[in-house]
């Protein structure tokens, strides 16, 4: 009987201790998502660097698939409503941009184009 109480007591404390650290680990993920951090492509954080995106091209580059936008020309580049120009959901992680004369459907997290569609004008 002493054996299952020092047993259980023991157990009860790693378990409370793991759970403790568990808590710390995620105020550190949250405070660094606030401030804006990224992951890189390794999945670390980058502290707000966006390491892991290509060189800025310029707003007239002309996109295509497959290329990796620079964490400046995705900021430039103008987010737009897929509805409104009548373009299809973006999936999750992923977002409409206008570049020049181009819709560009671009990963959020890291510029690599998925898709472009030339813009005809209204």
């Amino acid at each position: 009987m002493k054996r299952m109480i020092i047993g259980a007591s023991l157990l009860a404390l790693v378990t409370g201790t793991a759970l403790v650290a568990d808590r710390g680990q995620n105020r550190q993920h949250n405070r660094q998502h606030e401030r804006g951090a990224w992951h890189d492509q390794n999945g670390h954080w980058d502290n707000g660097r966006h390491r892991g995106w290509e060189r800025n091209r310029g707003s007239n580059h002309r996109w295509s698939r497959g290329e990796r936008m620079g964490y400046g020309d995705w900021r430039d580049a103008q987010r737009v409503d897929y509805r409104e120009y009548r373009l299809r959901r973006p999936p999750q992680g992923y977002e409409w941009r206008r570049s020049y004369d181009r819709f560009v459907l671009v990963r959020a997290s890291n510029g690599y184009i998925f898709s472009v569609v030339m813009y005809g004008g209204r």
